[in-house]
């Protein structure tokens, strides 16, 4: 009887670790498209205010 308690205790042990394993990859993911979202969005805006330095007010 105490082999199959330690079995549970194993068995217990492991489930949440997966459940864990698997929740990690899509936190990096949102984390990683929030990070380049940012970035398109800084270089967006960089490149709008390149594109209003050299436009010509003088038409």
């Amino acid at each position: 009887m105490s082999t199959g308690k330690e079995e549970l205790d194993v068995e217990d042990e492991l489930s949440p670790a997966d459940d864990e394993e698997t929740e990690a990859p899509v936190e990096v993911a949102k984390t990683n498209l929030n990070k380049r979202r940012t970035i398109d969005n800084l270089l967006e805006e960089r490149r709008l205010q390149r594109q209003l330095a050299d436009y010509d007010f003088d038409l």
